[in-house]
């Protein structure tokens, strides 16, 4: 299935798209996508989407999974970004925290914060939990996952690198968390790990890779992080960008107001976002 959220903010509606690729309300199915619903697909079995009723028009659509406690980022994790970047290739996955009030539509603004100057860019693979996970092994990890969506992990590189401490700080910032359209039932698709990715700004190409080159790949990130901390239904881990992002060009390119970012995972649908200067 490729679930949805679809409404004004805040105001947003579970829904799914048919063979049509139309939405269709899930209203009278379940409450919202969100953990309880993501956790137990029982609700599903026997379900005739093409019954449900048809939500006429082009709504806004929200973030696919609403509730999530964590917003779980890895860095690096591609080994050709981190040459772009400078660095090595870690031993261990990086992993730092995005604050959650990031997210937002995947159609949404994206909204370069007060005093940026090296606000950024990355398509990344996103991995909703389905099942609370804890000290689980990467045999087992797998059926913790509910499923898959695009996630642009927006970042301020000064704000990141230049501003002391950890990363968060520049990747927090509102709007900073596109993500959807869909989220992706883990049925569907075969091989996280075989996945085209792109990434473009004003119709110009800046990434274009697979998920096929990350350092750790799905099943090891959420064995991984379940060393760490419990992971619970609606918790989303973003897993790394490939190459291309605004830093790693010289001169470093970086987003304005008034650019069109447009990207997208094979399976997993695109995203559209405008750039506005904060208000």
């Amino acid at each position: 299935m490729k679930l949805l959220r679809y409404g004004p903010e805040g105001a947003e509606k579970p829904g799914v798209l048919d063979s049509a690729g139309r939405i269709r309300d899930l209203s009278a199915v379940i409450a919202d996508v969100a953990g309880p619903a993501i956790a137990d697909f029982g609700w599903a079995r026997g379900l005739d989407i093409e019954s449900l009723p048809v939500v006429e028009g082009a709504p806004r659509l929200g973030a696919c999974v609403a509730g999530s406690g964590k917003f779980i980022c890895i860095g690096l994790n591609y080994a050709d970004h981190a040459a772009e970047s400078g660095l090595e290739v870690p031993p261990e996955p990086v992993v730092f925290m995005k604050a959650t009030s990031a997210i937002v539509g995947p159609n949404d603004n994206v909204i370069i914060p007060r005093g940026s100057v090296a606000t950024d860019w990355e398509v990344e693979l996103g991995v909703v939990i389905g099942k609370k996970a804890k000290h689980v092994s990467q045999a087992e990890a797998m059926d913790h996952v509910a499923g898959y969506c695009v996630i642009n992990d927006v970042s301020e590189r000064d704000f990141q690198t230049k501003r002391s401490g950890q990363w968060t700080k520049g990747k927090s910032c509102d709007s900073f968390g596109p993500t959807g359209p869909w989220l992706v039932t883990r049925d569907e698709i075969a091989d996280p790990q075989k996945l085209a990715m792109w990434l473009t700004v004003n119709g110009d190409t800046k990434q274009n890779g697979s998920t096929e080159t990350m350092v750790y790949g799905v099943a090891y990130l959420v064995s991984y992080l379940s060393q760490f901390m419990t992971l619970h239904p609606g918790d989303i881990i973003s897993t790394g960008t490939p190459p291309g992002v605004g830093m790693g060009f010289k001169p470093p390119q970086y987003l304005k107001p008034g650019d069109v970012i447009e990207l997208g995972i094979d399976g997993l649908g695109t995203q559209k976002q405008t750039v506005v200067a904060d208000d």
